[in-house]
Protein backbone atom coordinates (compact mmCIF):
# COMPACT_ATOMS: atom_id res chain seq x y z
CA UNK A 1 0.00 0.00 0.00
CA UNK A 2 1.31 3.43 -0.89
CA UNK A 3 1.77 5.92 1.97
CA UNK A 4 0.47 9.44 1.46
CA UNK A 5 1.11 12.64 3.40
CA UNK A 6 -0.58 16.00 3.83
CA UNK A 7 1.15 19.34 3.48
CA UNK A 8 2.19 21.22 6.60
CA UNK A 9 3.50 24.71 5.92
CA UNK A 10 5.64 24.86 9.03
CA UNK A 11 4.72 28.50 9.61
CA UNK A 12 5.21 28.15 13.36
CA UNK A 13 8.95 27.67 12.93
CA UNK A 14 11.56 28.48 10.33
CA UNK A 15 12.37 25.56 8.05
CA UNK A 16 14.60 24.76 5.14
CA UNK A 17 13.19 23.61 1.83
CA UNK A 18 14.22 20.02 2.58
CA UNK A 19 12.63 20.11 6.02
CA UNK A 20 9.40 21.36 4.43
CA UNK A 21 9.39 18.52 1.90
CA UNK A 22 9.73 15.89 4.63
CA UNK A 23 7.12 17.66 6.77
CA UNK A 24 4.70 17.52 3.82
CA UNK A 25 5.28 13.83 3.29
CA UNK A 26 5.30 12.75 6.93
CA UNK A 27 2.34 14.93 7.92
CA UNK A 28 4.16 16.44 10.89
CA UNK A 29 6.86 18.96 11.60
CA UNK A 30 10.25 17.52 10.65
CA UNK A 31 13.66 19.04 11.35
CA UNK A 32 17.17 18.18 10.15
CA UNK A 33 18.58 15.26 12.09
CA UNK A 34 15.22 13.53 12.53
CA UNK A 35 15.08 9.90 11.43
CA UNK A 36 11.80 9.22 9.66
CA UNK A 37 10.10 6.58 7.59
CA UNK A 38 9.00 8.67 4.63
CA UNK A 39 6.84 7.71 1.64
CA UNK A 40 8.49 7.69 -1.76
CA UNK A 41 6.77 9.28 -4.75
CA UNK A 42 8.83 7.58 -7.42
CA UNK A 43 11.58 4.97 -7.63
CA UNK A 44 13.94 4.51 -10.56
CA UNK A 45 16.01 1.43 -11.39
CA UNK A 46 18.31 0.73 -14.34
CA UNK A 47 20.12 -2.16 -15.94
CA UNK A 48 23.19 -2.19 -13.67
CA UNK A 49 21.65 -1.91 -10.20
CA UNK A 50 18.15 -3.11 -11.06
CA UNK A 51 18.74 -6.88 -10.98
CA UNK A 52 20.13 -6.83 -7.43
CA UNK A 53 17.31 -4.54 -6.26
CA UNK A 54 14.73 -6.95 -7.66
CA UNK A 55 16.52 -9.91 -6.06
CA UNK A 56 16.44 -8.13 -2.68
CA UNK A 57 12.75 -7.36 -3.17
CA UNK A 58 12.10 -11.06 -3.75
CA UNK A 59 14.28 -12.12 -0.80
CA UNK A 60 12.18 -9.85 1.43
CA UNK A 61 9.12 -11.81 0.38
CA UNK A 62 7.98 -9.23 -2.14
CA UNK A 63 5.20 -10.47 -4.38
CA UNK A 64 3.79 -7.25 -5.80
CA UNK A 65 5.46 -3.83 -5.85
CA UNK A 66 4.05 -0.99 -3.76
CA UNK A 67 2.68 0.87 -6.80
CA UNK A 68 3.51 0.03 -10.43
CA UNK A 69 2.91 3.66 -11.42
CA UNK A 70 5.50 4.81 -8.90
CA UNK A 71 8.35 2.87 -10.52
CA UNK A 72 10.22 3.41 -13.76
CA UNK A 73 12.81 1.09 -15.32
CA UNK A 74 15.37 2.04 -17.97
CA UNK A 75 18.43 0.48 -19.59
CA UNK A 76 21.27 2.94 -20.19
CA UNK A 77 24.60 1.75 -18.81
CA UNK A 78 25.20 -1.24 -21.07
CA UNK A 79 23.12 -0.66 -24.19
CA UNK A 80 22.90 -2.27 -26.56
CA UNK A 81 23.97 -5.22 -24.42
CA UNK A 82 27.77 -5.47 -24.64
CA UNK A 83 28.13 -8.87 -22.98
CA UNK A 84 26.16 -12.05 -22.38
CA UNK A 85 25.73 -11.11 -18.71
CA UNK A 86 24.36 -7.69 -19.68
CA UNK A 87 21.88 -9.30 -22.05
CA UNK A 88 20.80 -11.71 -19.30
CA UNK A 89 20.24 -8.78 -16.93
CA UNK A 90 18.07 -7.11 -19.53
CA UNK A 91 15.97 -10.25 -19.95
CA UNK A 92 15.60 -10.59 -16.17
CA UNK A 93 14.38 -7.00 -15.78
CA UNK A 94 12.01 -7.20 -18.74
CA UNK A 95 10.38 -10.22 -17.17
CA UNK A 96 10.06 -8.41 -13.82
CA UNK A 97 8.50 -5.37 -15.49
CA UNK A 98 5.92 -7.52 -17.32
CA UNK A 99 5.01 -9.45 -14.18
CA UNK A 100 4.67 -6.30 -12.06
CA UNK A 101 3.13 -4.06 -14.73
CA UNK A 102 5.98 -1.59 -14.20
CA UNK A 103 6.81 0.98 -16.88
CA UNK A 104 9.85 -0.31 -18.77
CA UNK A 105 11.44 2.21 -21.12
CA UNK A 106 14.05 -0.43 -21.95
CA UNK A 107 16.96 0.85 -24.07
CA UNK A 108 14.86 3.12 -26.28
CA UNK A 109 14.90 6.42 -24.42
CA UNK A 110 18.41 7.12 -23.13
CA UNK A 111 20.07 7.95 -19.82
CA UNK A 112 17.78 7.37 -16.87
CA UNK A 113 18.21 10.77 -15.21
CA UNK A 114 17.55 12.77 -18.35
CA UNK A 115 14.53 10.69 -19.27
CA UNK A 116 13.00 10.94 -15.79
CA UNK A 117 13.26 14.72 -15.99
CA UNK A 118 11.97 15.18 -19.52
CA UNK A 119 8.98 12.90 -18.87
CA UNK A 120 8.00 14.98 -15.83
CA UNK A 121 8.49 12.16 -13.34
CA UNK A 122 10.07 14.57 -10.82
CA UNK A 123 8.24 17.59 -9.43
CA UNK A 124 8.52 20.08 -6.55
CA UNK A 125 7.98 18.69 -3.08
CA UNK A 126 8.36 15.05 -4.03
CA UNK A 127 10.69 12.46 -2.52
CA UNK A 128 12.35 10.39 -5.22
CA UNK A 129 14.90 7.62 -4.96
CA UNK A 130 16.97 5.93 -7.60
CA UNK A 131 19.45 3.09 -7.50
CA UNK A 132 22.09 5.40 -8.95
CA UNK A 133 24.11 8.10 -7.21
CA UNK A 134 23.27 10.85 -9.72
CA UNK A 135 19.56 10.61 -8.95
CA UNK A 136 20.18 13.91 -7.13
CA UNK A 137 19.83 15.57 -10.57
CA UNK A 138 16.05 15.60 -10.11
CA UNK A 139 16.54 18.31 -7.49
CA UNK A 140 16.58 20.67 -10.46
CA UNK A 141 12.81 20.20 -10.48
CA UNK A 142 12.49 21.07 -6.79
CA UNK A 143 12.28 17.46 -5.59
CA UNK A 144 14.26 15.83 -2.80
CA UNK A 145 15.99 13.19 -4.91
CA UNK A 146 18.73 10.89 -3.77
CA UNK A 147 20.56 7.75 -4.77
CA UNK A 148 20.21 4.60 -2.68
CA UNK A 149 21.72 1.12 -2.68
CA UNK A 150 20.12 -1.92 -4.21
CA UNK A 151 19.09 -3.39 -0.84
CA UNK A 152 17.32 -0.16 0.11
CA UNK A 153 15.69 -0.14 -3.32
CA UNK A 154 14.41 -3.65 -2.74
CA UNK A 155 12.74 -2.36 0.43
CA UNK A 156 11.24 0.59 -1.48
CA UNK A 157 9.89 -1.68 -4.21
CA UNK A 158 8.01 -3.63 -1.56
CA UNK A 159 6.89 -0.93 0.87
CA UNK A 160 6.99 2.37 -1.04
CA UNK A 161 8.83 4.07 1.81
CA UNK A 162 12.29 4.26 3.31
CA UNK A 163 14.05 5.42 6.45
CA UNK A 164 15.85 8.73 6.05
CA UNK A 165 17.90 10.86 8.37
CA UNK A 166 16.72 14.28 7.25
CA UNK A 167 19.85 16.16 6.15
CA UNK A 168 20.99 19.59 7.17
CA UNK A 169 21.21 22.10 4.33
CA UNK A 170 24.14 24.04 2.93
CA UNK A 171 22.99 27.14 1.07
CA UNK A 172 25.01 27.99 -2.05
CA UNK A 173 24.13 31.46 -3.31
CA UNK A 174 25.40 32.58 -6.72
CA UNK A 175 25.08 36.07 -8.16
CA UNK A 176 26.16 37.63 -11.46
CA UNK A 177 26.06 36.78 -15.16
CA UNK A 178 28.34 34.23 -16.80
CA UNK A 179 31.15 35.63 -18.96
CA UNK A 180 31.45 34.48 -22.58
CA UNK A 181 32.00 30.72 -22.94
CA UNK A 182 31.58 30.12 -19.23
CA UNK A 183 28.52 28.33 -17.89
CA UNK A 184 26.88 26.02 -15.34
CA UNK A 185 29.49 23.24 -15.66
CA UNK A 186 32.28 25.69 -14.87
CA UNK A 187 30.23 26.95 -11.94
CA UNK A 188 29.58 23.56 -10.38
CA UNK A 189 33.24 22.60 -10.80
CA UNK A 190 34.20 25.83 -9.06
CA UNK A 191 31.75 25.09 -6.23
CA UNK A 192 33.15 21.56 -5.99
CA UNK A 193 36.69 22.85 -5.76
CA UNK A 194 35.73 25.14 -2.89
CA UNK A 195 33.49 22.82 -0.87
CA UNK A 196 35.53 19.68 -1.53
CA UNK A 197 34.69 16.07 -2.31
CA UNK A 198 33.53 15.43 1.27
CA UNK A 199 32.53 18.95 2.29
CA UNK A 200 28.81 18.30 2.02
CA UNK A 201 28.66 14.70 3.22
CA UNK A 202 25.08 13.67 3.99
CA UNK A 203 23.82 17.21 3.63
CA UNK A 204 21.57 18.87 1.08
CA UNK A 205 22.92 21.57 -1.20
CA UNK A 206 20.40 24.32 -1.89
CA UNK A 207 21.33 26.36 -4.97
CA UNK A 208 19.96 29.89 -4.96
CA UNK A 209 20.75 33.48 -5.95
CA UNK A 210 20.10 35.51 -9.10
CA UNK A 211 22.34 33.29 -11.23
CA UNK A 212 20.20 30.24 -10.49
CA UNK A 213 16.95 32.16 -10.73
CA UNK A 214 17.83 33.13 -14.31
CA UNK A 215 19.38 29.75 -15.16
CA UNK A 216 17.35 27.47 -17.43
CA UNK A 217 16.57 23.90 -16.49
CA UNK A 218 19.49 22.25 -18.35
CA UNK A 219 22.01 24.25 -16.32
CA UNK A 220 20.20 23.47 -13.09
CA UNK A 221 20.32 19.77 -13.97
CA UNK A 222 24.08 19.98 -14.49
CA UNK A 223 24.61 21.55 -11.07
CA UNK A 224 22.27 19.28 -9.13
CA UNK A 225 23.74 16.25 -10.92
CA UNK A 226 27.15 16.88 -9.38
CA UNK A 227 25.96 17.58 -5.82
CA UNK A 228 26.80 13.98 -4.95
CA UNK A 229 30.43 14.62 -5.93
CA UNK A 230 30.64 16.73 -2.76
CA UNK A 231 29.17 13.90 -0.71
CA UNK A 232 25.75 15.56 -0.65
CA UNK A 233 22.60 13.55 -0.10
CA UNK A 234 20.74 15.85 -2.47
CA UNK A 235 21.07 19.00 -4.55
CA UNK A 236 18.01 21.17 -4.98
CA UNK A 237 16.94 24.40 -6.66
CA UNK A 238 13.88 26.09 -5.11
CA UNK A 239 11.02 25.80 -7.62
CA UNK A 240 10.15 29.00 -9.47
CA UNK A 241 8.69 30.14 -12.79
CA UNK A 242 11.41 28.26 -14.69
CA UNK A 243 10.49 25.04 -12.89
CA UNK A 244 6.77 25.31 -13.48
CA UNK A 245 7.22 26.28 -17.12
CA UNK A 246 9.44 23.21 -17.64
CA UNK A 247 6.79 20.95 -16.09
CA UNK A 248 3.92 22.45 -18.09
CA UNK A 249 2.58 19.76 -20.37
CA UNK A 250 4.58 17.09 -18.55
CA UNK A 251 2.61 16.95 -15.31
CA UNK A 252 -0.88 17.94 -14.25
CA UNK A 253 0.27 19.85 -11.19
CA UNK A 254 -0.66 23.35 -10.07
CA UNK A 255 2.20 25.66 -9.05
CA UNK A 256 2.58 26.25 -5.33
CA UNK A 257 5.18 28.11 -3.23
CA UNK A 258 8.01 26.04 -1.79
CA UNK A 259 11.22 27.58 -0.49
CA UNK A 260 13.38 27.84 2.60
CA UNK A 261 12.42 30.43 5.18
CA UNK A 262 14.95 33.23 5.29
CA UNK A 263 15.60 32.64 8.98
CA UNK A 264 15.91 28.88 8.54
CA UNK A 265 18.94 27.18 10.03
CA UNK A 266 21.65 26.33 7.48
CA UNK A 267 24.74 24.34 8.41
CA UNK A 268 26.85 26.51 6.12
CA UNK A 269 26.44 29.33 3.62
CA UNK A 270 28.61 29.89 0.56
CA UNK A 271 28.53 32.75 -1.92
CA UNK A 272 29.90 32.78 -5.47
CA UNK A 273 30.21 35.44 -8.15
CA UNK A 274 29.52 33.98 -11.60
CA UNK A 275 30.71 37.14 -13.35
CA UNK A 276 34.28 36.49 -12.14
CA UNK A 277 34.30 32.87 -13.23
CA UNK A 278 36.74 31.44 -15.80
CA UNK A 279 36.52 28.03 -17.55
CA UNK A 280 37.35 25.35 -15.00
CA UNK A 281 38.84 21.88 -15.27
CA UNK A 282 38.95 19.04 -12.73
CA UNK A 283 42.29 17.24 -13.01
CA UNK A 284 42.98 13.54 -12.30
CA UNK A 285 42.12 11.72 -10.19
CA UNK A 286 39.63 13.58 -7.97
CA UNK A 287 36.63 15.72 -8.89
CA UNK A 288 37.50 18.45 -6.40
CA UNK A 289 40.98 19.04 -7.82
CA UNK A 290 39.72 22.00 -9.84
CA UNK A 291 41.90 24.56 -11.62
CA UNK A 292 41.54 27.37 -14.11
CA UNK A 293 41.78 26.02 -17.65
CA UNK A 294 44.88 28.15 -18.20
CA UNK A 295 46.72 26.02 -15.61
CA UNK A 296 46.40 22.90 -17.76
CA UNK A 297 46.20 24.42 -21.26
CA UNK A 298 48.47 22.55 -23.64
CA UNK A 299 48.00 19.18 -21.92
CA UNK A 300 48.01 16.32 -24.44
CA UNK A 301 44.69 14.47 -24.86
CA UNK A 302 43.73 11.32 -26.77
CA UNK A 303 39.94 11.41 -26.48
CA UNK A 304 37.18 13.95 -25.93
CA UNK A 305 33.80 12.79 -24.62
CA UNK A 306 30.84 15.15 -24.92
CA UNK A 307 27.75 13.73 -23.26
CA UNK A 308 26.54 11.99 -20.06
CA UNK A 309 23.67 12.86 -17.73
CA UNK A 310 25.71 15.91 -16.71
CA UNK A 311 26.18 17.51 -20.13
CA UNK A 312 24.42 15.52 -22.85
CA UNK A 313 21.48 17.81 -23.45
CA UNK A 314 20.78 19.75 -26.65
CA UNK A 315 22.01 22.96 -25.02
CA UNK A 316 25.34 21.30 -24.24
CA UNK A 317 25.72 19.97 -27.77
CA UNK A 318 24.79 23.38 -29.17
CA UNK A 319 27.45 25.00 -26.97
CA UNK A 320 30.06 22.61 -28.33
CA UNK A 321 28.88 23.08 -31.92
CA UNK A 322 29.03 26.87 -31.58
CA UNK A 323 32.68 26.62 -30.55
CA UNK A 324 33.40 24.13 -33.33
CA UNK A 325 31.88 26.28 -36.06
CA UNK A 326 32.91 25.05 -39.51
CA UNK A 327 36.23 23.62 -38.31
CA UNK A 328 37.23 19.99 -37.97
CA UNK A 329 38.36 18.05 -34.93
CA UNK A 330 42.08 17.42 -34.62
CA UNK A 331 42.96 14.25 -36.59
CA UNK A 332 44.82 12.73 -33.63
CA UNK A 333 41.84 13.05 -31.28
CA UNK A 334 38.94 10.62 -30.88
CA UNK A 335 35.76 12.62 -30.29
CA UNK A 336 32.75 10.73 -28.92
CA UNK A 337 29.44 12.60 -28.76
CA UNK A 338 26.45 11.03 -27.03
CA UNK A 339 23.12 12.85 -26.57
CA UNK A 340 21.53 12.10 -23.21
CA UNK A 341 18.21 10.88 -24.59
CA UNK A 342 16.31 10.11 -27.74
CA UNK A 343 14.52 13.44 -27.38
CA UNK A 344 17.79 15.35 -27.12
CA UNK A 345 19.26 13.34 -30.01
CA UNK A 346 16.34 14.27 -32.25
CA UNK A 347 16.62 17.93 -31.28
CA UNK A 348 20.32 17.88 -32.18
CA UNK A 349 19.62 15.97 -35.38
CA UNK A 350 16.96 18.41 -36.58
CA UNK A 351 19.22 21.35 -35.77
CA UNK A 352 22.03 19.90 -37.89
CA UNK A 353 24.37 19.33 -34.93
CA UNK A 354 24.78 15.61 -35.54
CA UNK A 355 25.84 16.21 -39.13
CA UNK A 356 28.21 18.96 -37.96
CA UNK A 357 29.94 16.67 -35.44
CA UNK A 358 30.21 13.78 -37.89
CA UNK A 359 31.51 16.05 -40.66
CA UNK A 360 34.14 17.33 -38.23
CA UNK A 361 35.36 13.79 -37.61
CA UNK A 362 33.42 12.86 -34.47
CA UNK A 363 31.49 9.72 -33.57
CA UNK A 364 27.86 10.36 -32.58
CA UNK A 365 26.47 7.41 -30.66
CA UNK A 366 22.95 6.41 -29.60
CA UNK A 367 21.75 7.80 -26.24
CA UNK A 368 23.40 5.95 -23.33
CA UNK A 369 26.03 6.37 -20.62
CA UNK A 370 28.84 5.35 -22.95
CA UNK A 371 32.39 5.97 -21.68
CA UNK A 372 31.17 7.57 -18.46
CA UNK A 373 30.78 4.26 -16.67
CA UNK A 374 33.90 2.74 -18.19
CA UNK A 375 32.19 -0.53 -18.95
CA UNK A 376 30.71 -0.30 -22.41
CA UNK A 377 32.71 1.50 -25.13
CA UNK A 378 35.05 4.43 -25.61
CA UNK A 379 37.48 3.06 -23.04
CA UNK A 380 41.01 4.35 -22.46
CA UNK A 381 44.22 2.36 -22.73
CA UNK A 382 46.99 2.71 -20.12
CA UNK A 383 48.60 6.13 -20.35
CA UNK A 384 45.81 7.67 -22.45
CA UNK A 385 44.12 10.95 -21.52
CA UNK A 386 40.43 11.82 -21.80
CA UNK A 387 38.81 15.24 -21.56
CA UNK A 388 35.20 14.67 -20.61
CA UNK A 389 32.01 16.61 -19.90
CA UNK A 390 30.88 13.86 -17.52
CA UNK A 391 30.88 13.94 -13.73
CA UNK A 392 33.70 11.73 -12.44
CA UNK A 393 37.40 11.44 -13.14
CA UNK A 394 38.31 8.68 -10.69
CA UNK A 395 41.12 6.31 -11.57
CA UNK A 396 39.71 3.66 -13.89
CA UNK A 397 36.45 5.54 -14.49
CA UNK A 398 36.77 5.45 -18.28
CA UNK A 399 38.91 2.38 -18.76
CA UNK A 400 42.43 1.60 -17.60
CA UNK A 401 43.42 2.50 -14.05
CA UNK A 402 46.59 3.88 -15.64
CA UNK A 403 44.63 6.36 -17.79
CA UNK A 404 43.82 9.98 -16.93
CA UNK A 405 40.47 11.78 -17.05
CA UNK A 406 39.96 15.56 -16.94
CA UNK A 407 36.49 17.09 -16.54
CA UNK A 408 35.31 20.25 -18.26
CA UNK A 409 32.43 22.10 -19.93
CA UNK A 410 31.15 21.40 -23.47
CA UNK A 411 32.80 24.63 -24.69
CA UNK A 412 36.20 23.62 -23.31
CA UNK A 413 35.77 20.09 -24.70
CA UNK A 414 35.03 21.36 -28.20
CA UNK A 415 37.88 23.88 -28.20
CA UNK A 416 40.29 21.20 -27.02
CA UNK A 417 39.07 18.70 -29.63
CA UNK A 418 39.90 21.25 -32.33
CA UNK A 419 43.39 21.98 -31.03
CA UNK A 420 44.32 18.46 -29.95
CA UNK A 421 45.20 19.59 -26.42
CA UNK A 422 43.38 21.15 -23.48
CA UNK A 423 42.46 24.62 -24.67
CA UNK A 424 40.82 27.72 -23.22
CA UNK A 425 37.53 28.05 -25.19
CA UNK A 426 37.81 31.82 -25.02
CA UNK A 427 40.83 31.60 -27.33
CA UNK A 428 39.11 29.66 -30.11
Amino acid sequence: MRIHGTYIDGSCMASTLVEKIFSRKCNRSIKAGDVVMAPVDMAMIHDITGPLAVQKFQEMGGKTVFDPEGIVLLFDHQVPADSISAAENHVFLRKFAREQNVENLDEREGICHQVVMERGRAAPGEIIVGADSHTCMYGAAGAFATGIGSTDMGFVLKFGALYFRVPETIRVSVEGEFPDRVGPKDLILDILGRIGADGATYQALEFTGDTFRTMEMPGRMTCCNMAVEMGAKAGIVPPDAVTWEYLAGKRDIAPFPLSSDENASFSMKYTFDASRLAPRVAVPHNVDQVVDVTKVAGTHIDQVFIGSCTNGRYEDLKEAADVLGDREFHPDIRVVVIPASRTEYLRALKAGLVERFISAGGLVEAPCCGPCMGGAFGLLAPGEVSLSTSNRNFRGRQGSTDAFVYLCSPATAAASAIKGEITDPREV
